[in-house]
């Protein structure tokens, strides 16, 4: 949803930079495996040790990187099919590492309702990328959802973050909350692709 909704302002912001990128000799897959790295580092270093708004502060920053490698591809004149594949790898690999972060931060807090709902997020998200994927392979669409991957990420870092500064109960209501939105993401997912597959009559 913030996708269609924030795209055009980000690009003003992010199309400058990723155009300075790029006459500095950086390629969009250099942006996006450092982004990954830096992303998948900092939720396995901070987060389980406790350190959560420092965690979830370093892990925005380097989430910020999948916009500019994107901008840096539009700038090129357009991303390669490599570049596509690899962005959606390393898309993957960072939601789990950060879902994964906070369930194991959950385990070794007793909090196994949290631990609970963060594991269903992180399945959740996977299932809902690889539905879109598996549906576009069979030539049928399934975009859309109330937690995409924008939505995923601003939840739980702002959950995680600011329970780091010790507001009361906002790590609950975002872990539990993300876990609903994604089941029926998911849902929204799979019916958008089976409307889609009857109006092709397949």
């Amino acid at each position: 949803m913030l996708n269609i909704f924030a795209r055009a302002s980000v690009s003003r912001v992010t199309d400058p930079i990723g155009a300075w990128l790029l006459r500095r000799g950086l390629t969009p897959n250099i942006v996006t495996v450092a982004g990954t790295i830096g992303s998948v580092a900092a939720s396995l270093w901070f987060i389980p040790r406790g350190q959560l708004f420092v965690g979830a502060a370093v892990v925005t920053a380097f989430v910020l990187f999948d916009l500019i490698d994107g901008a840096m591809a539009r700038a090129q004149g357009g991303g390669t099919k490599f570049g596509a594949v690899l962005d959606a790898s390393c898309d993957r690999i960072a939601d789990g590492a950060l879902f994964a972060a906070v369930t194991w931060w959950c385990f070794g807090a007793d909090e196994h309702g949290l631990a609970a709902a963060s594991m269903v997020s992180l399945v959740g998200a996977q299932v809902i990328s690889y539905v879109k994927a598996r549906a576009e392979a069979s030539g049928l669409a399934a975009d859309g959802g109330v937690a995409e991957r924008a939505e995923r990420f601003i939840v739980v870092l702002v959950g995680v973050g600011l329970h780091g500064l010790g507001v009361p109960y906002v790590l609950p209501v975002a872990l539990y909350l993300l876990a609903a939105l994604v089941v029926v993401t998911v849902v929204q997912r799979v019916l958008a692709v089976w409307r889609a597959a009857k109006e092709l009559g397949t």
